[in-house]
């Protein structure tokens, strides 16, 4: 065949996939009404609370380790001092957005494709619009919004818990003093350094619910497609959230 007519066909089916996710996106945010508001309770839980220990250890550990590698790459430049403001800045704008919307991919967007795609092959959605119930209002809408507002404050806390790491460190290996330390991670973070790692929470979280609830309700038929569906969903959320964080980095720091 042609592999210029397969070039074609590949990139019109690439572009009739992102319109098709895009659309479904804006629907799943705005259909507000009428708002399940248990569901979205549940969400909150299952999204946020039930994510923070994982993402949590894992800022632990990335803080700590961050800690090793600049004190001994540092020494090398005779910079050793500025390990609290590298920790501090990498934790911040993009270790701690990125590992924990990750995490967040990992075990989110492959339980939200498998509880949907199992529901659809069973036929459990098809009896919800048999009860003129929108399975975008009950299954989409709350999950869009709970990982919207909850992926951010597990970013947040995942900030603090990986600068902790790298102080526990610093102080308890590198010889660091521990006020001095902690006043240094302080002094050379600014505000906006913050508020852009929240906002790429956000959008990390965005992309991990859509990721979900798209292959789930478009899993295929038996065990085997919703395998496929969760599989799906997890490498999507995780391509994507590496994608949006190029391109987030570009927009906000050049």
């Amino acid at each position: 065949m042609n592999p210029v007519r397969l070039i074609g066909r590949a990139a019109l089916s690439l572009t009739r996939g992102i319109g098709s996710a895009a659309l479904f996106t804006m629907r799943g945010l705005f259909l507000l009404r009428p708002f399940h508001g248990r569901a979205f309770g549940a969400q909150l839980v299952q999204i946020g609370w039930l994510s923070l220990p994982v993402v949590g250890l894992t800022a632990l550990f990335t803080g700590a380790a961050l800690a090793l590698q600049i004190h001994s790459g540092g020494a090398r430049f005779q910079a050793s001092d500025v390990v609290p403001a590298i920790v501090a800045i990498g934790m911040v704008r993009e270790l701690g957005p990125v590992l924990g919307g990750l995490m967040v991919a990992a075990r989110v967007a492959s339980s939200i494709a498998a509880e949907i795609g199992t529901m659809k092959v069973t036929e459990q959605i098809d009896a919800l619009v048999t009860l003129s119930t929108d399975p975008m209002r009950w299954l989409v809408t709350p999950r869009l919004w709970a990982a919207v507002l909850t992926v951010p404050v597990l970013v947040g806390v995942g900030d603090i818990i990986g600068i902790m790491g790298g102080w526990l460190v610093g102080t308890q290996s590198l010889g660091f003093n521990s006020a001095s330390y902690l006043a240094n991670s302080a002094a050379y973070l600014e505000r906006w350094d913050v508020v852009s790692g929240l906002l790429k929470g956000a959008v990390f979280g965005l992309i991990v619910a859509v990721c979900g609830c798209w292959f789930g309700i478009h899993s295929g038929r038996g065990a085997a497609g919703v395998g496929r569906a969760t599989k799906s969903a997890v490498v999507a959320a995780a391509v994507g959230i590496l994608a949006a964080n190029f391109m987030l980095t570009g927009l906000f720091f050049e």
